[in-house]
């Protein structure tokens, strides 16, 4: 109990409540936490969305499988993140794709109804909600834009760029699988390898199980 609440009031939208506030709720049931398995369904698609979910600590994602079989990683969450915000009060709410573990995860529970006393009752807590709300919906929009009308090699590329940016280097060293990060780019494992090769045929790129080197990149910086 002690751990679940230090984990409860360290997330954004809850810590304006007093400790008070959070173990009364917890007592009563109205803040429930969940537990869940690595791979574990937390949301089937069209299930109904009736209650306010916080990611204590773990990782899940939202998969969308499209008609070619390519798997696309729409949105992930992790520590201090919210589910189901943008759709508990809507006219329809139901979740239109199936929401996954990814690693072990621990999720509060707020009724949709206790919810909605929380927002009218706590101006903070209701400024704090939707900012949350906000952020997600700017994420998921640019998530889309950037995968809409790009090709594979575009969505590599992109993807390197911003890595050679971060790591301040063209011999970019991978942090997640190749699977991984076919998953990202919403591609199949084979399409990435086949793009990868055509790219290191073309020049663009070298490679190895756990790097990637942009060519084109330190040709430009010789110059």
């Amino acid at each position: 109990m002690t751990q679940n609440i230090n984990l409860i009031r360290s997330t954004a939208l809850i810590k304006s409540l007093s400790d008070e506030d959070i173990l009364t709720n917890l007592n009563s049931g109205k803040f429930k936490v969940t537990s869940y398995k690595k791979s574990s369904v937390v949301h089937f698609d069209g299930e109904l969305c009736n209650k306010l979910e916080i990611v204590l600590f773990g990782k899940v994602v939202v998969d969308r499988i499209d008609e070619s079989g390519n798997l696309l990683t729409i949105s992930e969450f992790y520590k201090d993140d919210i589910l189901g915000g943008n759709l508990l009060f809507s006219k329809n709410p139901y979740y239109p794709m199936t929401v996954l573990t990814q690693l072990p995860t621990d999720i509060l529970e707020i009724d949709r109804e206790v919810l909605f006393e929380l927002i009218c009752n706590n101006p903070i807590f209701l400024r704090t909600y939707l900012e949350l709300i906000s952020d997600r919906t700017f994420i998921l929009g640019d998530k889309i834009k950037h995968y809409i009308n790009r090709t594979i090699r575009e969505s590599i590329m992109n993807y390197l760029n911003y890595e050679s940016k971060k790591q301040n280097s063209n011999h970019i060293k991978l942090n997640i699988t190749k699977k991984a990060l076919a998953e990202k780019i919403g591609v199949q494992r084979t399409s990435l390898s086949r793009e990868l090769a055509k790219m290191r045929k073309d020049g663009l790129i070298q490679f190895d199980s756990d790097t990637i080197t942009l060519l084109k990149y330190k040709k430009a910086a010789n110059q």
